[in-house]
């Protein structure tokens, strides 16, 4: 059955090109004692998007965003909400583009990110109690001072700069089985199953949410958008409490499994993550590690890749992560 996507492939082949010239391509490994730590005779793959600048995957949004902007909108500025990987991405796109970025953040937020941003030349502001209320925020930004929006997932751009991340990995790996992915809002998922669809359709495509911010899980299980979750996980970088109409429905149709990570799950996969690979890991970018392993019967004997979506850990949560 063919899945509607909201972007093509064209339109990732656009992204790459428009990003190729500020990102390089970000290594794929593998490593024997994550394979140990999975188990089940997986062969685990490492996307480090880690290694990117800002540290997170998001910076091929937020670029890919911002290059296909005309100049008179650039002009304008842009404005995002965020927990920190987003505006990290937009911020540095700003930076390298001479764009004006504003990024609302909640109440909160990890400071590391905060300085960070600000670092990059951003306007950082501070509205609301979770990621959604600083997104509305940036919303009535944009209507009242006339800026570009940038959605973190509502945005095709955007879409197509996560897919990016899976072209390179079918480049980079010729035996691939599947991919398990952390899902916040669903940018890296869809772009992944626009790319396979298209490259590689025997590679299935498994979502993971953490249990404390499950409403996309829930709505995937429903068939249908249920009520929102206020969401509550270590994993910032996923917490996420809606749903989002440019990606839902291509998860929902396109997806091969959806699993939940538990707190003590991604926990233990950050300390996983950063211990065989030698990469600090923020704990968004475990969740897919944590997924995996609930996965293992499913995908016993398979090449699976994951992706290190993320390294920005503030200190408070690194504190958490290795006090015991």
């Amino acid at each position: 059955m063919k899945i509607v996507t909201p972007i093509s492939m064209d339109d990732v082949r656009s992204a790459r090109e428009r990003i190729a010239p500020y990102l390089p391509p970000s290594a794929l490994r593998e490593y024997a004692e994550l394979n140990e730590f999975v188990g089940a005779g997986i062969r685990v793959l490492v996307k480090h998007e880690n290694q990117l600048p800002t540290n997170a995957f998001k910076v091929r949004n937020g670029m890919a965003a911002v290059t296909a902007l005309r100049p008179s909108d650039r002009s304008r500025g842009v404005v995002c909400g965020t927990r920190g990987n987003h505006g990290l991405g937009v911020a540095y796109a700003g930076r390298e583009l001479g764009v004006p970025v504003t990024v609302v953040v909640p109440y909160g937020n990890n400071p590391e990110k905060n300085s960070a941003m600000r670092g990059l030349g951003a306007r950082v502001m501070e509205c609301g109690a979770n990621y959604d209320e600083a997104v509305a925020e940036s919303e009535r930004l944009a209507r009242e001072e006339g800026m570009i929006l940038v959605h973190s997932t509502n945005n095709r751009d955007v879409i197509a700069g996560a897919a990016t991340l899976t072209l390179e990995i079918l480049e980079q790996a010729s035996d691939l089985d599947a991919m398990v992915i952390a899902v916040g809002g669903g940018s890296q998922a869809v772009g992944a199953i626009t790319v396979l669809q298209s490259l590689r359709p025997a590679v299935s495509v498994y979502a993971v949410q953490a249990a404390g911010a499950p409403t996309i899980y829930e709505s995937w299980q429903a068939g249908k958008p249920v009520e929102p979750t206020p969401p509550m996980t270590i994993a910032d970088g996923v917490a996420t409490g809606d749903i989002y109409e440019l990606t839902f429905p291509t998860l929902r149709d396109g997806l091969t499994g959806f699993v939940l990570a538990t707190e003590d799950e991604i926990i233990e996969a950050t300390r996983a993550m950063t211990r065989c690979t030698h990469n600090l890991t923020e704990p968004a970018g475990a969740v897919g590690l944590a997924g995996l392993r609930k996965l293992r019967a499913d995908l016993d004997g398979k090449m699976v890749c994951v992706i290190l979506s993320g390294g920005n850990a503030d200190e408070a949560t690194l504190k958490r992560l290795w006090s015991n």
